[in-house]
């Protein structure tokens, strides 16, 4: 058993691995190590939480099956679940902090021996603390099973605009103040339950609104909002359980979640209040009302797989444009191949990141760095957009929203002002896509009709497929 000054070196130190490994995560060469730091962090955690002074001897069997059991459900999930399926698994475990934050915050109020010793001023701020625990965690619960929904296609993009839904959340923001008022009052668990559960109602009903009323267009902002609201969430459980460990865990989620959905919502010229009050992405384009943003119009110059291979080999400087279709098709690994050919002929072959490429921050990194595309040139939009003049090809595969010219050229375009990656201006852009259907934000790209866009159509592994053979032979 560990005595506690031993539970608190250890805490200390997985607190120290935690922060390495964020540190390590910022940057591709460093993310193995990140990852390792973290992993050993929370093992060190772990053990000291269960062989603490806080956990008797009779607690130990039951945590040991539940982690288990938890362990079996996550190594399977680990191995069964698809990258692309990546988005809608990370809202599903921030569902789960949320989760486990109200049954935390409900159980730490009807037991007890959890309140016990609090007096005074204490005792208000540990019940203040359970009644702020479980509000984050009903809405966070609740808004990541929403996106879950919708990042998995269950429930479909298109925004759900109540009528007054600014007016319904004030007033919801306001009866959860009362009901706070009436639970502090409370003189025992019996008059404290029934404002609890009000406001835990509410909290859930506010969670699905709230992302309900988001489109698709912002859903990755979507993502790294509730990975921020799931360390919060941590935090407000560990303030309730007295572990200072947790409350640093989750502020250091909390925070770097904060800090992540700021910077998605600068890559989409947006602020995080227009984002949570929803509105922009739908699930499929509309026709533009009379004096809307205008409409493309022009030509489509379709190409062959055989062609785009000749283009490839000619060209002296390719940029590849990934977007979420590469994952949908699982194409990565055709793609490195056709880069490794490119490279050993010469050719200058890079990749551009938009911060808001495919459903959730990040997931092209991690589908380019699972096919062993090397880090160095892997290259965020704003360190390449001045290049584009200056090359040859430019390959977006499955990518739309992010590549598309209205954003700078139409001032009445939903996306007018979203920064994005210059393709148009290379000598040659080439868009795989399977249909000229609109992106996942609901808006027209007038890039299809450039006269210096080709368009290859299909299915991203195959056409893929049959551009490398056509380059080897």
């Amino acid at each position: 058993m560990f005595t506690t000054e031993l539970a608190t070196v250890s805490y200390i130190g997985a607190t120290i691995l935690f922060i390495l490994s964020l540190g390590g995560l910022s940057n591709q060469e460093t993310a193995l190590r990140g990852n390792l730091y973290g992993m050993v962090g929370m093992a060190i955690a772990v053990l000291a939480t269960i062989f603490g002074p806080q956990v008797t001897g009779a607690g130990i069997p039951w945590i040991i099956g539940a982690m288990v059991i938890g362990g079996s459900i996550g190594m399977y999930a680990a191995r069964t679940v698809q990258m692309t399926q990546m988005p809608e698994l990370v809202a599903l475990m921030h569902s789960m902090v949320g989760l486990a934050a109200m049954l935390v915050g409900f159980s730490t109020f009807i037991d007890p021996e959890a309140s016990k010793g609090f007096t005074g001023a204490a005792k208000s701020i540990h019940e203040m603390e359970i009644y702020i625990g479980i509000l984050i965690g009903a809405v966070t619960f609740s808004g990541s099973i929403v996106a879950f929904g919708k990042l998995s296609g269950r429930i479909g993009g298109n925004p759900l605009l109540l009528p007054a839904r600014h007016w319904l959340n004030l007033l919801g923001l306001l009866v959860v103040i009362w009901f706070g008022r009436e639970f502090m009052n409370a003189h025992s668990i019996a008059d404290g339950m029934t404002p609890l559960i009000i406001m835990t109602v509410i909290a859930l009903l506010f969670g699905i609104h709230m992302v309900m009323a988001i489109g698709g267009a912002d859903m990755p902002v979507v993502v790294s909002m509730l990975n921020s609201y799931s360390g919060w969430a941590a935090a407000a459980t560990g303030f309730m359980l007295s572990n200072d460990l947790l409350i640093v865990t989750g502020a250091l989620v909390g925070s770097s979640g904060a800090i992540l959905s700021y910077i998605m919502c600068k890559a989409m010229a947006r602020s995080f209040i227009s984002v949570i009050a929803g509105g922009f992405g739908t699930a499929s384009a509309a026709p533009a009302p009379s004096g809307g943003p205008a409409q493309p119009a022009g030509e489509v110059f379709p190409i062959k797989a055989a062609e785009t291979a000749e283009l490839l080999r000619e060209a002296k400087s390719v940029i590849i444009v990934p977007g979420y279709g590469m994952a949908v098709a699982q194409a990565q690994h055709t793609v490195y191949e056709i880069t490794k050919f490119l490279r050993e002929k010469g050719c200058n072959i890079r990749f551009g990141i938009h911060p808001v490429a495919g459903r959730m921050p990040g997931h092209m990194n991690v589908l380019l760095a699972e096919a062993k595309v090397p880090y160095d040139i892997v290259f965020e939009m704003d360190e390449l957009n001045d290049d584009f003049p200056k090359t040859d090809v430019v390959m977006v595969i499955g990518a739309n929203d992010i590549v598309n010219p209205g954003a700078q050229d139409d001032p009445n375009s939903p996306i007018a002002g979203m920064p994005v990656l210059e393709v148009w201006k290379a000598k040659t852009s080439i868009v795989m896509k399977r249909s000229m259907a609109s992106g996942y934000a609901g808006v027209d790209n007038p890039l299809f009709y450039k006269e210096n866009n080709r368009m290859l159509f299909g299915d991203a592994k195959k056409m893929l497929d049959e551009v490398l053979v056509s380059l080897k032979t």
